[in-house]
């Protein structure tokens, strides 16, 4: 701006976004082609590290079932299953989770709930 100009009372500005709930806490989506800011889900973060973490625990004889363990961790044997099934995620799914390159498709519940074994199939069905 020039000396002397004036200065408008208000500025509107116009960015196009939707809200969209992710991981239980509602998200700002930019629109396609739009840089999308990285940002890992704690939540998802998380329970690889506990997956990862209990499976350890098991492979070691640390624990001897998944109910015993379960019962150490004060949780509930069928919730500790789903979580330590989150191993079984292809490696470029847990990376991409890690580094916040996941699509917002891929929440917690989505991943905790059924989803092939086989690492080609999951990338097309999570």
């Amino acid at each position: 701006m020039t000396r002397g100009a004036t200065v408008p009372e208000a500025v509107t500005l116009h960015v196009p976004f939707r809200v969209v709930k992710r991981g239980g806490r509602k998200e700002m989506q930019l629109p396609e082609g739009a840089a999308q800011p990285r940002r890992t889900d704690s939540t998802l973060v998380k329970a690889l590290a506990r997956a990862f973490r209990w499976k350890r625990m098991l492979e070691s004889g640390e624990f001897a079932t998944i109910a015993e363990l379960a019962e150490r961790e004060g949780i509930a044997p069928s919730y500790m299953t789903r979580v330590l099934r989150l191993t079984l995620l292809a490696p470029t799914i847990v990376e991409a989770i890690l580094d916040g390159k996941q699509g917002p498709e891929v929440t917690l519940a989505r991943v905790l709930g059924p989803f092939p074994v086989v690492w080609n199939e999951q990338h097309h069905r999570l």
